[in-house]
């Protein structure tokens, strides 16, 4: 009788250590999940911020020597990623390519601009840095237009804080049901 109740025990005792083990890894196995992610969810969000382009538009009448001095403010900007200087006629040969009809045997003149496609960095890519970023653009009298996905950008944001406060949330209920 006491050999069947101690093999009783000793099933008991192995069942509940594989069940510790078990339990042990999956939280360790989760929270690492949930630490690879948080680490590199920065990364992901600015590497998807950084590609939504800002377009900067110049008058027909600004000068190389205008452009030139634009070219030298990106360079030397914290915010940009990086720029292209866009001429209107790789534009236009551009937009031949895409449509397949050349629109300026149809009108007599290219009616498009230079302009610079800017990509900023993604701590750059908020509302209000964007703002700031568009005022010391527009300082430039020869920039006719700014043109960003205002959309998108706020889209972005807010998809990255509520995502954030989920996994907030989660990260916080694993650490307090486990304690």
């Amino acid at each position: 009788m006491a050999s069947s109740f101690e093999n009783y025990n000793r099933r008991r005792l192995i069942s509940s250590y594989f069940s510790v083990v078990l339990s042990i890894f999956l939280v360790l196995f989760l929270l690492g999940i949930l630490g690879l992610f948080v680490i590199n969810s920065k990364k992901m969000t600015n590497d998807f911020k950084e590609n939504i382009p800002m377009t900067v538009f110049f008058k027909n009448e600004a000068k190389d020597s205008i452009l030139n001095a634009f070219d030298t403010q990106m360079k030397n900007s914290r915010y940009i990623k990086e720029y292209a200087f866009v001429h209107k006629d790789s534009a236009a040969k551009h937009n031949v390519d895409i449509v397949g009809k050349d629109f300026m045997e149809f009108l007599g003149f290219n009616p498009l601009q230079n302009s610079f496609d800017i990509h900023l960095k993604g701590d750059y890519v908020v509302a209000d840095s964007i703002k700031k970023i568009e005022r010391t653009i527009r300082k430039n009298e020869m920039v006719s237009e700014i043109i960003y996905d205002k959309e998108l950008v706020d889209l972005v944001n807010n998809n990255v804080k509520e995502i954030s406060f989920w996994i907030l949330i989660i990260s916080d209920y694993e650490n307090i049901s486990y304690k």
